[in-house]
């Protein structure tokens, strides 16, 4: 009779708390000893949920303790909260995501070598971080991968949803921040599984191979997060802009994905980091979208154990 193998993966959840009082949810995987540890960043209105196919496809390494996994709710997003009304200096920007990453790393990765993943704003927050602490990139910060995201200049291009939605004048995000309750009740009369709310989640934001099963799921991960986060998270993006400033990044390996539909952040995007980082390895991913850890996450995953294998100098594949 032949057994079957069964393997565990040690899994507990952190509150991390951040110096203007908010604290983030984190999920964590694998043994603390770990040769390296993974910590993906996900994107605007999503949670850490959106990086679950990548997670899946990474779990038998994590049980063979080839590395370590974090994921973790961005501020005002899944389970982490917004900051201390005793803090109201703080501001929202993608700066303060990036010194939340670094919190996250104090917390959760204290020592040992790190690779980063970040998708859309998550990549933004990544770069964020390498803006503002530069001495950790080639030291700590193994490795890094930039998935469907942009160094900046979101509102410049017109024919981009990202650029359209980065144009929206600041007084009508107040006036609907200000009528948040009724508009929350109204997108309930349109749930994610409503034909209408789909084929709208699909036309933004995937490509043509993307399964109907994909799609609700996305769009169940964007209907659980609040109007808010939607709403003062949108300038912070209009105002990021870290195109001159990713010289941190030259001294790690880097991955960079790009589907060729996608409407938020548009292969130019991804073409200026390729061009700011030339030694990079720049993906560009056929009849695909936005959500691209969704869509193409074993891509993704051949890409995150590139950065791993290099960091530890094993063969993780």
């Amino acid at each position: 009779m032949t057994g079957t193998l069964i393997r565990t993966v040690r899994r507990r959840t952190a509150a991390v708390p951040t110096t203007d009082g908010a604290r983030l949810h984190a999920t964590v995987e694998g043994a603390e000893d770990a040769p390296v540890t993974v910590v993906l960043a996900h994107g605007w209105t999503l949670s850490q949920a959106a990086w679950d196919d990548v997670a899946g496809l990474l779990a038998d390494r994590v049980a063979d303790g080839a590395l370590r996994l974090v994921r973790y709710d961005q501020r005002g997003h899944g389970r982490s909260t917004w900051s201390s009304p005793t803090h109201p200096e703080s501001g929202l920007s993608i700066d303060r995501l990036g010194a939340d990453l670094a919190d996250v790393l104090d917390r959760l990765v204290p020592t040992g070598p790190v690779v980063l993943g970040g998708h859309s704003m998550g990549g933004m927050t990544v770069m964020c971080l390498s803006a503002a602490r530069p001495e950790l990139f080639g030291d700590r910060v193994r490795g890094v991968a930039l998935v469907s995201t942009s160094a900046g200049d979101l509102a410049s291009d017109p024919r981009s949803a990202g650029g359209r939605m980065a144009r929206i004048r600041p007084g009508v995000l107040t006036a609907a921040l200000t009528g948040a309750g009724l508009l929350e009740r109204l997108r309930g009369l349109v749930p994610p599984t409503h034909p209408r709310h789909r084929t709208m989640v699909r036309e933004l934001l995937y490509g043509a191979d993307a399964t109907d099963e994909m799609v609700l799921e996305g769009a169940r991960i964007m209907h659980a997060s609040s109007l808010r986060a939607f709403i003062e998270f949108l300038p912070a993006l209009g105002d990021h802009d870290k195109r001159t400033q990713l010289d941190a990044l030259t001294r790690v390996p880097v991955e960079i994905f790009v589907g060729d539909s996608d409407k938020l952040t548009p292969e130019r995007h991804s073409a200026h980091l390729a061009h700011a980082l030339p030694a990079a390895r720049l993906h560009r991913v056929e009849r695909t979208g936005h959500m691209l850890p969704q869509e193409r996450p074993e891509l993704v995953v051949d890409g995150v154990l590139r950065l791993v294998a290099g960091a530890t100098g094993r063969d993780v594949a």
